[in-house]
């Protein structure tokens, strides 16, 4: 009787499911987006390297005194201290870079330049896709200040490499940065964009190089300062160990003793859990302000079932007359809202999942669709729909056959 009754009325039982429709399409849309955009987030850390730490210079900005200290602290010296010491470790890359322009002939482009050493590809988990990355004999002679020479090659991203010679093979070929000519030994395979950042707009030289001949080195210094220094753990158990002995080094280096270090160790998990725990607060705002919806729609589902008890009062007073209880009457209109609000809940399931297959074949975020997330957007639209509906019902079910009689 209660089916009948709403599919009598089949375009106000249609609008009725409405806001529990867009309620539940939101819920899941948001729910899937958020999960997508935190595994992505994810794969994006995973593809800088594995079983990393990053060693920056200054406190860690989480600190009371985040900023006090200069961000000139850590140099070379340390990065070949840390490699020589800590036993924990596979490998350290130092790095120091800066944004510059980069020509070929007529050809030019703004990138990253990097200056490293040869075992930023293993550490930073980089592949070489043409050519090679530059090896000790390109950076090392013994007959040369701190056994480093100024030999100028260069690696490409692959972004750039197509920039300045589209299909032509750059191994070979002369780019110039500052009016310096670097001969080009290598080029990178395509990473992509990673923590906003384009993997692949990059060009890569000895670190030697570019402190003595690209960025100058600092006057207060005998060895040249670094944006930071990416260490391999032997293993992801072995990161906690990896992170004290570094800790204690450096501050044996540095001659502190007491107070905040002038440097910051963090590891890849630490930075993932962090990134993790925005992307949950993310993900529980869309899916609470999705929920709003819902409740309009439960709103929406109570307003047109106390319309639908005022326009079949004659109806309700006849089927009392006739020997209908008030629990009948009550379990009809409370049968009716749970109809309207399961069957919105399921078409809008449907159009959630779709929507999210949209988003995922028109970006880079997977489709997460999680079982535990459409069985909470059904439950909650039911749920809403009994509670919403039990008022209108109840006043029906009250309703003297009498009086709706003669209504």
């Amino acid at each position: 009787m209660a089916t009948k009754t709403l599919y009598s009325n089949k375009l106000r039982s249609g609008l009725t499911m409405l806001g529990v429709i867009i309620g539940n399409a939101s819920v899941i849309a948001m729910v899937a987006v958020g999960q997508g955009g935190q595994k992505y987030i994810n794969q994006q850390f995973e593809s800088l390297g594995t079983n990393l730490l990053f060693v920056t210079p200054g406190i860690d900005q989480r600190g009371p005194q985040a900023g006090a200290v200069q961000a000139n602290t850590l140099v070379l010296e340390d990065a070949e201290a840390i490699a020589k010491e800590v036993l924990a470790i596979t490998a350290v890359a130092p790095e120091k870079s800066e944004r510059l322009r980069v020509t070929y002939r007529s050809q030019e482009t703004q990138v990253t330049i990097t200056g490293t050493t040869p075992e930023y590809p293993l550490v930073r988990n980089a592949q070489v896709a043409r050519g090679e990355f530059f090896n000790i004999l390109d950076v090392q002679t013994s007959d040369k200040p701190n056994g480093f020479a100024s030999q100028r090659v260069a690696v490409l991203g692959s972004d750039t490499a197509h920039t300045l010679f589209g299909k032509q093979n750059p191994v070979g070929q002369k780019i110039k940065v500052r009016n310096l000519s670097f001969e080009v030994i290598g080029v990178m395979a395509e990473k992509g964009v990673s923590m906003g950042q384009n993997q692949d707009e990059a060009v890569f030289i000895p670190i030697m190089v570019m402190a003595n001949q690209i960025t100058g080195q600092e006057a207060n210094t005998n060895s040249p300062t670094l944006q930071s220094i990416a260490v391999m753990t032997r293993n992801s158990e072995g990161s906690s160990a990896a992170q004290y002995q570094i800790t204690n080094l450096l501050r044996l280096r540095h001659n502190i003793l007491k107070g905040e270090d002038d440097f910051t160790v963090r590891s890849q998990q630490d930075v993932m859990e962090t990134a993790n725990r925005v992307t949950d607060i993310l993900v529980l705002i869309l899916g609470a302000t999705a929920s709003i919806s819902l409740l309009v729609g439960g709103i929406g589902i109570m307003n047109i079932m106390l319309v639908s008890v005022v326009e079949r009062t004659q109806e309700i007073g006849l089927r009392k007359a006739l020997g209908a209880t008030g629990s009948d009457i009550l379990i009809q209109f409370t049968i009716e809202a749970i109809i309207l609000s399961t069957v919105g809940g399921v078409i809008g399931i449907g159009l959630g999942v779709g929507g999210t297959i949209v988003v995922a074949t028109l970006s880079p975020l997977e489709a997460i669709v999680s079982f535990q997330s459409i069985l909470l957007a059904l439950t909650a639209s039911g749920g809403i729909g009994l509670f919403f509906g039990v008022f209108p019902a109840r006043n029906a079910a009250q309703l003297d056959p009498i009086i709706a009689l003669r209504s």
